[in-house]
């Protein structure tokens, strides 16, 4: 009995809140399309992101520490936590302040360095990707396959491959497009545990509000 416990334990992702920061082997780069998380979530929230006169397409959710299997979270660090401003001058990527908050809450204290290091790097990584425009250009909701929205971001990213990114859906809306990186924000292949394909045939893709 004891082994079979001691098996289900370690098939599971190895979640390590509270881990030393900077000890950690790759990054996720999530990038959320903002008038579906609207549509899920951020309405019933009133959130500011969701206004009508915000233009947000593709965003940035956070950039991650991630482990060859399982990610650190919520890492002790000497680091002091980022002031109001910092985070607010992130919002033009990330929709709200209290987003890019709770992302160096979370994941930047693991990243082994300062609040505004890491916020700096995580604009640079989601410069560094090219968000392919015809997204931009829906002008009523759709149904479309995963596949389609891997396959334009391969082609606007001739350095990305299908083994560095993934797709990921939620209440039947795409959800997420997360891009695995070294730390040096080069493309890597992604671990197991942050190949989360979305596996519905088609799902919901919102044009921009």
């Amino acid at each position: 009995m004891r082994w079979f416990i001691f098996w289900v334990l370690s098939a599971l992702p190895a979640l390590a809140d509270g881990e030393k920061s900077g000890e950690f082997d790759y990054y996720v780069l999530a990038l959320s399309w903002s008038p579906n998380w609207c549509a899920t979530t951020g309405d019933a929230r009133a959130s500011e992101q969701c206004d009508a006169r915000e233009d947000y397409g593709w965003i940035l959710h956070g950039l991650w520490p991630q482990f060859h299997r399982g990610w650190p979270a919520y890492c002790r660090t000497a680091e002091a936590p980022p002031t109001r401003r910092m985070s607010r001058e992130m919002t033009d990527i990330q929709g709200n302040a209290g987003l890019a908050w709770h992302q160096w809450k979370k994941h930047g204290t693991c990243s082994g360095l300062s609040a505004q290091r890491y916020y700096d790097l995580a604009r640079t990584a989601y410069d560094s990707v090219t968000r392919p425009a015809v997204f931009r250009k829906l002008d009523k909701p759709v149904k479309l396959p995963a596949s389609l929205i891997e396959d334009a971001f391969l082609k606007a990213n001739p350095t990305l491959s299908k083994d560095t990114l993934t797709v990921t859906c939620r209440d039947g809306y795409i959800e997420e497009v997360r891009i695995c990186l070294s730390k040096t924000l080069d493309p890597v292949p992604c671990g197991r545990d942050t190949i989360q394909d979305c596996r519905l045939k088609s799902a919901i893709f919102d044009p921009i509000r």
